[in-house]
């Protein structure tokens, strides 16, 4: 099963969210993410959160759930759902934008989360984030961005092919150097790492 959630961060535009929403099985609202999702009038299952930014209509057809944890955001309770409803792969819209530390905050998020599902996507307008903690193979057309962030703060052993700046075994670091602005030379490419979290960053 197929999740979309989506967030409160800058709102996904009404082409993304409905090319998105063409392959939901479970379609969820984190708080006030739902308001994107009925503004463009699409159908949703669920709307959970703290409820601080969430318009509930009238008479809603959908279920609402209200969560105070404050331990927890509202993208790791919406993530905690899809998991609980047994959704085994899972997109998020509108995870980053609004505010620099809930954008940092739901990197965070991402690492925590990326293990429960067979695939995880922090998706926006003009890039994909997923987390490698081996290895990862694409294709894209030449030319795409491709970054590569160090999560766990170090990243060692990394290797790539096709890319326009190669690396051969080597570390990115938060603070010491990373791999912002990459791109491929050719079509395949490939991202190996010995240890660490690294988040690619790929054009859509």
């Amino acid at each position: 099963m197929h999740a979309v959630i989506v967030s409160n961060g800058f709102p996904p535009s009404k082409e993304l969210l409905e090319e998105e929403l063409k392959s939901a099985d479970l379609i969820i609202g984190a708080d006030g993410g739902g308001n994107t999702l009925l503004s463009h009038g699409h159908d949703l299952h669920v709307v959970i959160g703290d409820m601080d930014s969430f318009k509930k209509p009238k008479d809603p057809d959908f279920e609402i759930i209200k969560d105070t944890d404050q331990e927890t955001n509202d993208l790791e309770k919406a993530l905690s759902l899809a998991v609980y409803r047994d959704a085994e792969t899972c997109t998020v819209l509108g995870a980053f934008g609004r505010r620099m530390d809930h954008s940092l905050k739901n990197l965070s998020v991402l690492k925590r989360f990326d293990s429960a599902f067979n695939h995880l996507l922090f998706k926006d307008e003009r890039l994909s984030a997923r987390l490698i903690s081996s290895a990862y193979s694409g294709n894209l057309p030449i030319g795409s961005i491709i970054s590569l962030f160090p999560l766990s703060g170090k990243v060692t052993g990394i290797t790539t092919k096709g890319l326009k700046y190669p690396l051969n075994n080597e570390i990115l670091e938060n603070g010491e150097r990373d791999g912002t602005s990459n791109e491929n030379v050719e079509e395949e490419f490939s991202i190996e790492i010995d240890s660490g979290d690294l988040v690619v960053f790929l054009e859509n």
